[in-house]
Formats: C-alpha cells, sequence, structure tokens
C-alpha cells in the first residue's frame, strides 16, 4: 500500500514538474508584435483593400487568427498581431509590403519596433506602427475602363443607340472584364461587384423617385395646367417675356431646391405653355434647365457638388450665397438673354393672334380638376420642401425627405402606386444614372480621374492665380463630359492640400472656383448634370427628342461664357 502512495505521490511530482516545465516553455514561447498602419493616396486619402504582407528578417511571417490575409478596410488601416520566437525582437528588422490592383506595388518598407511592455503570460509585447503612401499604376485597366467611358460617350453622342443601353453596357463590360480577365490577370481587374453597387448613388435615385411620384400626382389635377394659363394670361402672350421669366423662375426655385426637383416641377408646366403657343418645348426647356444648373451654383442646396464641398469643409450656406449668389445672377441674366437672342425666329414664329380670345379659352380649358388632390399634394409638397432647407441640421439625406414626402401623399390621396411606378416614373433615366455611376466608378478605380486631379495640382506650380485657373477650367470642362460628383469627391482632398499649401483660411477662392467649374460646367452637355438627363428624359418621354450633338450645340458656349465671367470674377474679387 505504501508502494502505491510513494508511486502516485512521484507521479504527481513529475505531472507537476511536466506542468511547470510547460508553462515555463510557454512563458518564453516568444515575443507578441502588433503591426498597424495606414495606406495612403498622394492625396492623403485612405485606401481600402489593401493586401498586405508583414516581414520579418525577409521571410513572410503569418498573423494570429483564423484569417491569414491581412487586408485593409474602408479608412486604408490595418492591424494585426504576429508570434516570434523569444528574443527576436527588437533586433529583428520588420518590413511590410503591399498589392493592389490599379496601384504601384509597395516594395518593403522597414518600420521600427518599440517595445510595450508584457502580458500576463510573461510575453513581451512590441508594437510597430507606420503611415505607407502608394501610388496609381497605368495597367491594362485603366486603359480598358478609359476606353469603355469614352465609347460610352461616343455612342451617346453619336446616338448609336439609346443612352440608358449604353451606359448599361458599358457598366457590364467593365463587370465582366474585370471577372474574366482580371481573375487570370489582376491588371485587368477594374472594379468589384461591390464597389459597382456601392458606387451607386442611391440618394440621387431616389430623390429623382419621389420627385416623379410627386409631379405624377399632381400632374392628375390639372394644376400644372393651370399654372400655364397664368403664366401665359401675365406674359399676356409675349414669348420673349414668357420665357425670360420661366428661366428666372426657375433659377431662384434651383437655389432652394435642389435644380434636378425644380426641373421636375416645372417641365409638365412648360411644356402645356409651349403646346399652346404652337412652340417646341425644348426651345422653353434647354434655356430652363440651364438656368437652372446656374441657380442652383448660388447656394449650398442647389447642386451636388456644392453640398459635397459644404459637408468636406463645414462652409455655411450664408457663405455660398455671400460668395456665389452675386456671379450667378450676372450670369443667369446673360444667359436668359443669349437664348432670347439663340430663339429669336422660333418665337417671332409662335402663334399669338388673339391673346384675349386665347386666355379666355385656357381658363376654361385649364381648370383644377381635383382641388382636394392639390390641396394634399401642395402641403405634402411644401413639407418636403422644408425638409430640405433643414437637411443640413437634421443630418438627413435629401432622399430621405423626397421619400417621406410623396410616400405619405400617396397614402393619404390613395393614387394607385402601381399606376404611379409604371407610368410617371422615369426608368430609363434612373437606370441611366445606375450605368453612368458604374462606368465613372470604374474610370476612377482605375485612377482617370485621379490623374486629371493630380495634373491641376502639377501645373499650379505654387501659383494661386494660375490655381484658380486650372481648377475652375479643369473641373468646367471634367464636368461636362464625366459626372461631376465622383470628380468633385475627388478633388476636395487636393483642394484642401492646395488651400494648406497657399496659407489660405477656410472660406478661400479657391473652392468658390471647383463649385463654380463643376457646377457650370455641367451644363455643357446633355450628361454633364443630373438635371440635364432627367430634363431630356422626360421630354423625349412626352415624344419631345433632342440628340446629344444638338444640345451640346445649344448649352456649350453659353457655358464657356458663363465659366469665363466666373474665371474673371474670381481673378479680380479675390
Amino acid at each position: 500500500m505504501n508502494r502505491i502512495k510513494r508511486f502516485s505521490l512521484l507521479s504527481l511530482a513529475v505531472v507537476l514538474a511536466a506542468v511547470f516545465c510547460l508553462s515555463s516553455l510557454a512563458l518564453a514561447a516568444g515575443d507578441r508584435l502588433t503591426v498597424s498602419g495606414t495606406f495612403k493616396s498622394p492625396t492623403g486619402k485612405g485606401v481600402k483593400e489593401v493586401e498586405v504582407e508583414v516581414l520579418v528578417n525577409g521571410r513572410h511571417v503569418k498573423p494570429l487568427g483564423k484569417e491569414e490575409e491581412i487586408v485593409t478596410g474602408k479608412q486604408g488601416s490595418f492591424s494585426r498581431e504576429f508570434e516570434l520566437p523569444a528574443g527576436a525582437l527588437p533586433a529583428a528588422r520588420v518590413e511590410v509590403k503591399a498589392f493592389k490592383p490599379n496601384w504601384e506595388h509597395l516594395k518593403p518598407i522597414a518600420v521600427q519596433v518599440a517595445e510595450a511592455g508584457a502580458d500576463a503570460q510573461g510575453n513581451r509585447l512590441f508594437q510597430a506602427a507606420g503611415n505607407f503612401p502608394l501610388k496609381r499604376a497605368v495597367t491594362p485597366a485603366f486603359w480598358i475602363a478609359t476606353i469603355i467611358l469614352l465609347g460610352v460617350y461616343l455612342i451617346i453622342s453619336f446616338e448609336w443607340m439609346h443612352r440608358t443601353l449604353a451606359a448599361l453596357l458599358g457598366a457590364a463590360l467593365i463587370l465582366f472584364i474585370s471577372y474574366t480577365a482580371g481573375v487570370l490577370d489582376k491588371g485587368y481587374f477594374i472594379l468589384s461587384f461591390e464597389d459597382s453597387m456601392a458606387a451607386i448613388d442611391l440618394n440621387v435615385i431616389f430623390l429623382l423617385l419621389g420627385m416623379m411620384i410627386f409631379v405624377g400626382v399632381l400632374k392628375k389635377t390639372g394644376v400644372f395646367q393651370f399654372l400655364a394659363y397664368k403664366a401665359y394670361a401675365w406674359a399676356r402672350g409675349n414669348v420673349f417675356i414668357l420665357s425670360f421669366v420661366l428661366q428666372f423662375l426657375t433659377a431662384v426655385l434651383s437655389a432652394f431646391l435642389d435644380n434636378v426637383t425644380t426641373m421636375l416641377l416645372v417641365l409638365p408646366v412648360t411644356i402645356e405653355i409651349a403646346v399652346t403657343l404652337k412652340v417646341h418645348p425644348l426651345n422653353f426647356l434647354i434655356p430652363q434647365v440651364f438656368a437652372s444648373n446656374v441657380g442652383g451654383t448660388a447656394t449650398l442646396i442647389g447642386d451636388p457638388p456644392n453640398i459635397l464641398i459644404g459637408s468636406y469643409t463645414g462652409l455655411t450656406f450664408g457663405a455660398f450665397v455671400v460668395n456665389l449668389a452675386l456671379v450667378c445672377l450676372v450670369m443667369l441674366v446673360i444667359s436668359c438673354f443669349y437664348y432670347l437672342w439663340w430663339h429669336k425666329k422660333d418665337f417671332q414664329a409662335a402663334e399669338v393672334k388673339d391673346v384675349e380670345r386665347t386666355i379666355a379659352y385656357l381658363r376654361e380649358e385649364y381648370r383644377i380638376t381635383n382641388r382636394k388632390l392639390m390641396i394634399q399634394g401642395l402641403i405634402l409638397l411644401g413639407f418636403t420642401i422644408l425638409l430640405f432647407a433643414f437637411h443640413g441640421f437634421l443630418h438627413m439625406q435629401v432622399s430621405v425627405a423626397a421619400l417621406i414626402g410623396s410616400l405619405l401623399l400617396l397614402a393619404v390621396s390613395r393614387v394607385d402606386i402601381v399606376e404611379m411606378l409604371e407610368h410617371e416614373v422615369e426608368w430609363p433615366s434612373l437606370m441611366f444614372f445606375v450605368g453612368l455611376f458604374m462606368v465613372i466608378a470604374g474610370a476612377e478605380e482605375t485612377g482617370l480621374i485621379q490623374q486629371i486631379a493630380n495634373a491641376v495640382l502639377y501645373f499650379s506650380q505654387g501659383k494661386l492665380w494660375l490655381a484658380i485657373i486650372l481648377i475652375l477650367w479643369v473641373s468646367a470642362i471634367a464636368s461636362a463630359f464625366i459626372d461631376n460628383i465622383p470628380f468633385t469627391a475627388t478633388m476636395l482632398p487636393i483642394v484642401l492640400f492646395m488651400s494648406e499649401s497657399f496659407g489660405l483660411p477656410k472660406d478661400n477662392v479657391l473652392w468658390w472656383s471647383l463649385a463654380l467649374g463643376a457646377c457650370l460646367g455641367g451644363n455643357g452637355t446633355m450628361i454633364g448634370a443630373s438635371a440635364n438627363v432627367v430634363t431630356v428624359g422626360l421630354a423625349e418621354k412626352a415624344g419631345y427628342h433632342i440628340g446629344f450633338v444638338e444640345y451640346m450645340r445649344r448649352c456649350w458656349w453659353p457655358m464657356m461664357i458663363t465659366v469665363t465671367i466666373s474665371m474673371a470674377y474670381l481673378l479680380l474679387f479675390y
């Protein structure tokens, strides 16, 4: 029995000794190293989805945890822990290298290691951190994305196919190439499906959807025909006065609403007036949408680029009005008279024979047909406009305001939503935006827009007056052919860097150069601004088609005139 006890005690001692030895080994098992950092573009913006590799003394080491891959997050940052042999640190050489398609490969960069104490198990803890610069690389994906973007614009320009089909086909090609050639060779990878979905600005899509529903419901009340009668009666049949007033009122509305919403509201009225006068509606609509973009430039909420600039810099509604309203008013008056001269023959040919008789006929013909529905629609439209005005204070996207107002109207009025969606929503225009957002995202992801922005930074060469001119004109020309929303977003950090380089205050002239260029440049073509696309789409739905080249012929030179006026204003007063 004593033997058994002695054996048991001996066994227990052996086990305890083994446990002690193992725990001692565990305590000395290794040093813990945490490597973290942020990958940034030349403009200081974090680069997401960068594949990171950590090297110790030239050899790849695997991070702790189940996931062996190290990939940066949305802000371009990463942080992972590694286990190394005891005593390896801090003498070991720790390096970081990285890879991302369409970016130059980051060769191993050494990071400094610092001791950070020990954990409860006795492991020594070390940290290594740094910021790592990445530069764009010109890859096959860059050229493919550029060719697809230019191809889409050429197809639209020469009307070889419908613009919606061209945009969606371009988007589909980008994704197809990315997941075929791009899988075999990452140099051909343009855009991931997830990034293409994220590129679709649902704020724009839902804003348009909500306001189209508003217009569709209000059309049932006869209010637009009634307003057409009132406008005609007020102008007493003078087509020149009528056109001037319509342009001016559209611009004022666009300063306090967004320009897309304004065009959705005034378009039915304009078409009714034009039909009455036997004038082609586009002779009124194109000057109006031009005026809408000019008016929207004057305020923080009038045009999407201004919203982006205000959000990025913290500039107030008042700052935009003080710095931009006056020059926008001058440009509005000049553009109004330009279009009166341009359409002089068309307006002179208008059928204005018996004004009093026509007014009497219109008064009888264009009555309010559903007063209750009109009151409901106008109240909820007013509520929506109020939400637009306070969207900055509420931190509410304008699309939320448009959707809640329009859907409440459908719920209160009992108007059939299926009918609205089938007959009043301009789906081809919405899908055009979807495709265009994706095509432009491909160009942005592969570095095309960044190349344009970098060129502005390079050629300014430390001269403020040259920086003003470059930002203004590059923004204007680019925004005529590339959607001004992603372009403005790309330019924001560059303009901020240039502002700091020149030692300028927050409220400085470079921001107004960007705002004027991006907003006014969108007037140059039918796809340069959202308001243009919606106006052309709805006019086409009503039976009035206009081609890309014809639209550009009517709008390019007045756009150039307004940008030139902006340049003179910025150089003289700043």
